[in-house]
């Protein structure tokens, strides 16, 4: 057997209930989006951890409501985008908070310990 070139055929569907839904975007798709965006951007300022947080929440709202939905609730390209940026700017402010603890420490290490007499004191 072979196939003709070209594209391939699109199964048809049988036609659609008249109760059936129309097929919307998730409005919390576009939240997470947002949310991950201001997130990653502000994520070196540790002010992302907040964004993120509530982004990778949403998130798993979406997907629960999305399975849910039985495939009338799309947005999940622009879901899977808001969440890799929501972990980039969980991961932001990690490196932020370990970058200032680590010199914190070293700031620590070279200043003098105690009292600092002058050199003609015993």
């Amino acid at each position: 057997m072979t196939t003709p070139p070209g594209p391939a055929p699109v199964a048809q569907r049988g036609p659609r209930h008249p109760l059936d839904p129309e097929p919307t975007r998730s409005t919390k798709a576009r939240a997470v989006f947002a949310l991950g965006l201001i997130g990653a951007l502000t994520g070196l300022f540790v002010g992302g951890v907040v964004p993120s947080t509530i982004a990778l929440q949403l998130a798993r709202q979406a997907r629960r409501e999305a399975y849910a939905s039985g495939g009338f609730l799309t947005g999940g390209d622009r879901l899977r985008r808001g969440e890799r940026l929501a972990w980039t700017g969980l991961v932001l402010a990690a490196v932020a908070v370990v970058a200032a603890v680590v010199i914190g420490v070293v700031r620590l290490a070279d200043a003098p310990f105690g009292h600092d007499y002058p050199p003609n004191v015993d």
